[in-house]
């Protein structure tokens, strides 16, 4: 069951990216050869109008298949007859698509569960939280100038700034206060703490107010990924933490696993905050400029665009290709990652 569900998540995830590339080459009239869902070989298609609707042997990955798209074509329909603005909206909508899709499941499960506001329960003695006079009850809404809505927001900035002095903003009664805190190193944890403590309250928000939050959550995991990518271009975190499709799937199973017991609607909460995670992850990703990612195809079109003048398609199509035979060896090196942790 678990493994069904997860193959359900990229799905959904995967062709609700890709149905934004087709909509909005549908709307400029280019011509959709093919539509599929996975890859490898084809287990059923059915050809409407001039799009061939498939489904492939491997559940993970999809595509629009456009004409004229890595190369020249002579249709009046082709992706490259069309203008350098028709072609980025067509290219940007797939990441689009993906934000409006974690915008959707986040506003779905703080209607749910509320919000894990970032209000103190108390503070730790020795630490400098407690020097500065912060107390149970104060709200933490700024560190650093950077805003926080979610309890959550302030353990991961600690994690992604280790050691970083940082200045908080607070509201107690209806007014503002500031403090500067100092992390101290811990030990046990291996981690810098900043000596407060919260019970991780879930307050239950109006209709507006979720609305509102439900783009607050698609703004803290489009965050969350940005700064992992840092860390790991900087090398604060091995790539053997990387998990590719395997990984992933491993880690639904686990949560599907451990959530089962607490019954359905957990298990459904479960995998929407996962769905949130990986879709708003994939639309970041995908705009990386990247050869074969939609970031690295924008990047051609932005060029395009201040040159007036076209790039060379068949050059542009060489650059996507290497693009794309990189990122597949990379893949293969992820799952192989993924299998090995599997025994260990």
């Amino acid at each position: 069951m678990k493994f069904i569900i997860a193959i359900l998540i990229f799905s959904m995830i995967i062709l609700f990216h890709e149905l934004g590339h087709f909509l909005l080459a549908k709307k400029n009239k280019i011509k959709v050869n093919e539509f599929c869902l996975g890859l490898g070989p084809t287990l059923f298609g059915i050809q409407k109008g001039e799009t061939f609707y498939s489904i492939k042997l491997l559940p993970f990955g999809g595509a629009c298949m456009m004409e004229g798209e890595d190369g020249e074509s002579a249709d009046e329909c082709a992706f490259g007859s069309k203008s350098v603005w028709a072609r980025m909206s067509v290219v940007a909508a797939g990441p689009i698509f993906n934000f409006i899709l974690a915008y959707v499941l986040s506003f779905i499960l703080i209607s749910c569960i509320g919000v894990d506001v970032p209000v103190l329960s108390g503070v730790v003695a020795g630490y400098s939280a407690q020097s500065e006079g912060m107390q149970a009850g104060d709200v933490i809404v700024e560190i650093n100038n950077k805003p926080i809505h979610f309890y959550r927001e302030v353990s991961m900035y600690t994690y992604f700034h280790p050691g970083e002095t940082l200045d908080v903003t607070y509201e107690r009664d209806g007014k503002r206060h500031q403090a500067v805190i100092e992390p101290k190193y811990d030990e046990k944890s291996g981690r810098y703490m900043i000596g407060i403590q919260t019970k991780n309250v879930r307050e239950k928000k109006s209709f507006l107010s979720n609305v509102k939050y439900g783009m607050y959550e698609v703004k803290y995991w489009i965050w969350t990924t940005i700064q992992s990518l840092k860390m790991l271009v900087t090398g604060k975190v091995s790539a053997n933490e990387l998990s590719g499709p395997v990984g992933i799937v491993k880690s639904i199973g686990d949560t599907y696993d451990a959530s089962k017991s607490d019954g359905m609607f957990y298990v459904f909460l479960n995998m929407l905050n996962f769905s949130i995670l990986l879709t708003a992850n994939l639309g970041v990703m995908n705009l990386l400029p990247l050869p074969a990612l939609d970031g690295g195809r924008l990047v051609f079109l932005i060029i395009e665009a201040v040159r007036r003048k076209k790039i060379n398609p068949e050059k542009e199509g060489m650059v996507h290709f290497v693009g794309i035979m990189i990122l597949m060896g990379l893949m293969v090196l992820v799952m192989f990652n993924d299998i090995r942790k599997l025994f260990i």
